[in-house]
């Protein structure tokens, strides 16, 4: 399976405007530049996209894994925190930080905690991703 999303953009560094699509048309020519990346202005960001790829896929690897293990669950919530800092080379994603929360019937603690440890390792966009990937799990009640 092949996936395509695509960008333009136009223009120097800071004063450039670009958009990002996808192949779904999902995201279609969003806008995106120094602002929208460094500045809060309106508009997405690279980090923000891999942000939202990530906490997707680890939802996904996790009701999966829920379900190999007669699992159903109520609810998946997973926010992505994806930390970019400027090294000496340059800027680098260092650390994405996953926190979800989650409903689901009969698991406990220990079952909750292994398969969740089991999806942050195992979701595809955690093993493309170098950073530091850290996961906090709360179950509900």
């Amino acid at each position: 399976m092949k996936k395509t999303a695509s960008a333009h953009w136009q223009g120097d560094l800071k004063n450039g405007k670009g958009t990002v699509s996808t192949q779904s048309g999902a995201l279609k020519d969003n806008p995106y530049g120094f602002n929208t990346r460094f500045e809060d202005a309106p508009g997405t960001n690279p980090e923000e996209l891999i942000g939202a790829a990530h906490a997707g896929c680890f939802s996904m690897a996790f009701s999966m894994l829920l379900g190999e293990e007669s699992f159903t669950p109520d609810s998946i919530d997973t926010k992505a925190t994806v930390t970019l800092e400027k090294q000496s080379d340059g800027f680098a994603v260092t650390a994405v930080h996953l926190q979800m929360r989650a409903r689901i019937p009969g698991i406990d603690q220990a079952k909750f905690e292994e398969i969740a440890g089991k999806a942050k390792s195992g979701c595809p966009i955690s093993k493309l991703l170098k950073a530091d990937i850290t996961l906090d799990a709360t179950l509900e009640g």
